[in-house]
């Protein structure tokens, strides 16, 4: 279509108008030259033509005319366009000013029909005045006048108006009677007595009658009939006994279950969602509820509970006040979610007191006694399983304070130099091997100071809270610290042999082992229950002040068993030592037979330190034990060489040393602690001056491994070989 309507211009208009409107695509210059040329013949290769050129411009040049025509063109029709938009907007213009002169005229009506409504608005108010002015004197009096009527009945003695024979219209007997007996109060009693005491007679008569009804709605569950009754009852002296009826009926069958808690929190569930559809002030009577479950159902239970264990079982009363606190707490706070009025947290926390105040007010005594009597028999009776008799060793450490320097026995100053010394002042006790430290003792005690720190938290009262749980711990000190622990130390102590003892049995390491093993336990609970009893409290430095006299009188004797311990271990070196080692070991008959690479002696000593590493690895733990074998490893180096120094070595006899100090020194690698290694490795070198020939003993104590010895030490070595006395030696050390 748009092609056919091009063909009725110009050819060349109709040409530039197809170029400018066919497709859709928007003008571009360059494409609409291309296709000029393309279109223009000769302007092109078409077809075989040749390209001409005038004939190209001349195209070009009538088209330009053409775009020139048509430009003139387009120009004149927007011209026009633009003459007819100002005469538009003119027109619009001019209708917008009418427009607002219309609504000008409007609003000056509606602001006049506004005064208007506000004056007869006036008019009317000043007119209800006026007859609310009339007709309330009116009502007063016409009521004033029923109420003479009414009265002048009780005057006669017999009532006839339908309002009081009528059952059905109690309301309305119950406002007038409510009225009149207020009225009966003002008259003077000597005249009007007996109408006094008629009226008030027939005011407890219908007062018994509305409770009676509301009884009746409530059994019958009427909740709207309870609504109107109570509403009536609002005015009576007797609206309290009706809520206390409620209250009353409310708990009938209510409590059937074994669980008064959740009895009761399911009954005040339901009354909450009732009450406010009965009473108008719902929330007292909800608090009047709550306040007869405490005192009358839960302070029963909860007395039958607890006075029945009271003197005959501690522990049971203990359990039974903290599970019953609890319940009742978390009952406080389900019933925190209702409207109790004001103050409900204070409300319900005096409901609590009253129910606990005479249990709570020695509760901590009861605590510390059942603690202190329960931890004494759960270590007598571990005590009595091993058939031990606990003696009265506990002169050191945290026992040491019980008693006076100057009551101490001759026995008793004997077994505290011993612990303290090596000399001999007496056998040491024997123990047979026995620790006298149970993990499942220990564990029974930390349970029960933990449920006792549960108690504690629960039942004591925030001020008292960190004293109490003080005591707890200094129960928990003096039984598990004092009685068991630092008891097994002292026991441990008095059970180690003196140094120069054959086959002790050394398990004192065990003892350090078990003893660590607690420690942590106890420390655990030290963090867990008693850090957040006392974390803001003065009592915090106190507690761990304690904790860390403990831990430092503990370390005093676990170190002097150990050291202890070490002798005795270095004691049975020196013994297998003895008795192994011979001097032909060192300096054979035949030089040339020697078969051994190392002496029985050296096996025997390696077996027995390999067998003490590891036990020392396995009762040890973190740097402690790097600390003990270092210790064992210098003293196990410093009986070596000692040993060493007490034969004369032949030429093949320090060939034989060399191999056993070779095996010490493979043995010292289990300790894993360089300095004990270096020190073998020195002997080793050492050893070394035993079997060199003379003209190379200079180069050799020269050696990386020597040159920093004192020369007395490396002329002790060489004074061992049998050769000793040879010139050529005697000259090297002149």
């Amino acid at each position: 279509m748009r092609c056919e309507h091009l063909l009725k211009e110009q050819p060349a208009v109709a040409l530039c108008k197809g170029f400018f409107f066919c497709g859709q695509e928007p003008f571009v210059a360059d494409e609409y030259i291309e296709r000029l040329a393309w279109r223009t013949p000769g302007g092109g290769s078409r077809g075989g033509e040749a390209f001409d050129p005038k004939r190209l411009l001349e195209e070009f040049v009538n088209h330009i005319q053409e775009l020139q025509v048509m430009d003139e063109r387009i120009q004149r029709k927007v011209e026009k366009l633009e003459q007819q938009c100002q005469k538009e907007a003119k027109e619009f213009a001019k209708k917008v000013q009418e427009l607002q002169k219309s609504n000008q005229v409007a609003f000056q009506h509606f602001q006049e029909l506004d005064e208007h409504i506000s004056y007869v608005a006036t008019k009317v108010c000043h007119l209800g005045d006026q007859l609310e002015g009339v007709n309330t004197p009116r009502q007063r009096a016409v009521e004033a006048q029923k109420l003479m009527k009414y009265f002048n009945e009780f005057l006669d003695g017999e009532l006839k108006s339908d309002v009081f024979t009528n059952s059905e219209k109690i309301k309305e007997a119950a406002d007038i009677i409510q009225k009149l007996h207020l009225i009966a109060q003002e008259l003077p009693f000597d005249r009007f007595s007996e109408v006094k005491s008629k009226i008030a007679s027939k005011y407890h008569d219908l007062e018994c009658q509305l409770i009676q009804e509301f009884t009746s709605a409530q059994r019958r569950g009427e909740i709207s009939r309870m609504r109107e009754v109570a509403a009536v009852l609002l005015h009576f002296k007797g609206y309290s006994h009706c809520v206390d009826v409620y209250i009353k009926q409310c708990q009938e069958g209510a409590f059937l279950r074994n669980d008064v808690f959740e009895d009761a929190a399911i009954l005040c569930q339901r009354v909450n969602k009732q009450v406010g559809e009965i009473f108008s002030n719902p929330e007292t009577v909800l608090a009047k509820l709550i306040q007869n479950i405490f005192e009358v159902k839960l302070q029963s239970y909860v007395k039958d509970q607890l006075e029945e264990h009271r003197k005959s079982d501690a522990e049971q009363y203990l359990k039974n006040l903290y599970d019953l606190y609890t319940r009742t707490t978390n009952l406080s706070s389900k019933l925190m979610e209702f409207n109790l009025g004001t103050d409900k947290q204070t409300f319900l926390s005096k409901l609590i007191k009253a129910i606990f105040i005479s249990y709570l007010e020695n509760y901590i005594e009861v605590e510390i006694g059942y603690l202190k009597s329960r931890s004494a028999m759960i270590l007598q009776r571990y005590y009595d399983s091993k058939n031990h008799q606990k003696r009265s060793i506990g002169t050191g450490g945290i026992q040491i304070h019980k008693r006076t320097e100057a009551k101490l026995s001759i026995q008793d100053l004997k077994e505290r130099l011993r612990q303290r010394t090596n000399l001999p002042l007496g056998p040491s006790i024997d123990t047979h091997g026995e620790t006298f430290l149970s993990q499942e003792v220990v564990v029974n005690l930390l349970q029960e100071t933990k449920q006792a720190f549960e108690r504690c938290h629960r039942l004591s009262d925030p001020s008292d809270l960190p004293k109490n749980a003080f005591r707890i711990f200094s129960m928990l000190v003096e039984f598990l610290c004092t009685e068991h622990i630092d008891y097994a130390l002292e026991t441990g102590l008095a059970g180690i042999p003196s140094s120069d003892s054959k086959n002790a049995n050394l398990y004192f390491l065990d003892v350090v082992h078990q003893a660590n093993t607690i420690f942590h336990l106890f420390d655990k609970q030290f963090n867990d229950h008693l850090m957040p009893l006392i974390s803001s409290s003065p009592k915090l430095s106190e507690c761990l002040q304690k904790k860390k006299d403990i831990i430092e009188q503990m370390e005093v004797k676990l170190d002097m068993g150990i050291d202890r311990t070490l002798n005795c271990m270095i004691g049975q070196m020196k013994h297998i030592l003895a008795a192994e080692q011979k001097k032909t070991d060192f300096k054979p008959e035949d030089e040339n037979n020697v078969l051994i690479q190392y002496t029985n002696a050296c096996v025997k000593v390696c077996g027995y330190v390999r067998k003490q590493v590891e036990k020392i690895r396995n009762s040890m733990d973190g740097k402690n034990v790097d600390t003990v074998l270092m210790e064992l490893g210098v003293r196990f180096h410093r009986l070596i060489y000692e040993h060493l120094q007490q034969y004369s070595y032949s030429c093949m006899g320090g060939m034989l040393a060399i191999c056993d100090v070779a095996e010490y020194r493979k043995c010292a690698k289990d300790f894993k602690i360089a300095l004990v290694l270096q020190l073998f490795d020195t002997l080793h070198a050492l050893c070394n001056l035993l079997v060199v020939a003379p003209d190379n003993l200079k180069q050799v104590c020269s050696g990386e491994q020597l040159a920093n010895l004192d020369k007395n030490i490396l002329h002790s070595f060489v004074q061992l070989r049998v050769d000793y006395r040879s010139a050529r030696l005697a000259r090297h050390f002149s």
